[in-house]
């Protein structure tokens, strides 16, 4: 399952150099994670570094995005593959 950045969120711009895969962006009015490029930091790190990081936990998992270990590993693998 793919992380997602609720209202809660005061734009601080800490999560967004974290992520690597580049999954969150600023969006209309606070900073958003793109599900087709969160891996929950699968493959990278043991957590999620945007979660870990945020000042006012509001980054919790997206029950819209479901994902396995398994899924998000085989995600990951496709982002890097080129790299």
């Amino acid at each position: 399952m793919s992380l997602v950045i609720t209202e809660e969120c005061i734009n601080c711009d800490v999560c967004e150099p974290v992520c690597p895969n580049e999954a969150i962006y600023m969006g209309p009015e606070i900073f958003e994670i793109d599900p087709d490029l969160c891996t929950e930091c699968v493959g990278h790190f043991d957590e999620p570094q945007c979660a870990e990081i945020c000042p006012v936990e509001c980054i919790p998992k997206d029950p819209d995005n479901e994902e396995t270990h398994d899924e998000l590993m085989l995600k990951y693998q496709r982002l890097t593959e080129d790299l």
